[in-house]
C-alpha cells in the first residue's frame, strides 16, 4: 500500500493545509482580526451589498454561523445590516468605513503571510504547486461523482 517510511499524500495535504491555516490565523490575529472576519470582509468586497443568504453560501457556511459573526462585525461597527425593500425577509450586508479600514489592515497582513509561504519559490513553481493540488482536488471530485 505504502512504502515503508512514506506518508500517505492525504496526510501530508492535510498536514501542510493545518500548518498553513494555522500560520494565516496567527498573521490576521497579529493585524487585529480573524479568519472568520476576513473571509466576511473579502466576500464583501468581491460582492458589495451582498445578502446575508448569498453571502452564507458563497462563505461555505450555515446561515446561522454567519449571524453569529455578523451580529459581532455589526457591533464592532464593520458592517449594517438592512432589510431589502424588494424582499423584506431578505438582509443587505455593507461594510462600514470601518470595515473598509479593518479589510485594508487584514489585506496587507494576508498579502504579508502569502509572500512568507511562496518564499524560496519560483512563479513556475508555484504555478506547478497550483496544477498539482487542482489534480489532487479534480480526483477527490471524480470520486464524488456517481
Amino acid at each position: 500500500m505504502f512504502r515503508k517510511g512514506e506518508e500517505p499524500i492525504g496526510r501530508t495535504v492535510g498536514r501542510v493545509s493545518r500548518a498553513i491555516a494555522r500560520g494565516f490565523d496567527e498573521a490576521l490575529n497579529a493585524a487585529g482580526g480573524s479568519f472568520s472576519t476576513w473571509i466576511v470582509l473579502l466576500e464583501l468586497k468581491l460582492n458589495p451589498g451582498a445578502n446575508q443568504r448569498a453571502l452564507a453560501a458563497e462563505i461555505g457556511i450555515e446561515p446561522a454561523t454567519l449571524t453569529h459573526h455578523l451580529n459581532g462585525m455589526e457591533r464592532s461597527g464593520l458592517i449594517t445590516r438592512r432589510r431589502d425593500p424588494a424582499n423584506r425577509r431578505v438582509h443587505i450586508v455593507e461594510l462600514t468605513e470601518a470595515g473598509e479600514a479593518r479589510f485594508a489592515e487584514l489585506a496587507e497582513a494576508a498579502r504579508e503571510f502569502d509572500a512568507r509561504v511562496r518564499s524560496g519559490f519560483s512563479a513556475a513553481e508555484i504555478g506547478s504547486l497550483r496544477a498539482l493540488l487542482g489534480r489532487l482536488c479534480a480526483n477527490i471530485d471524480a470520486e464524488d461523482t456517481p
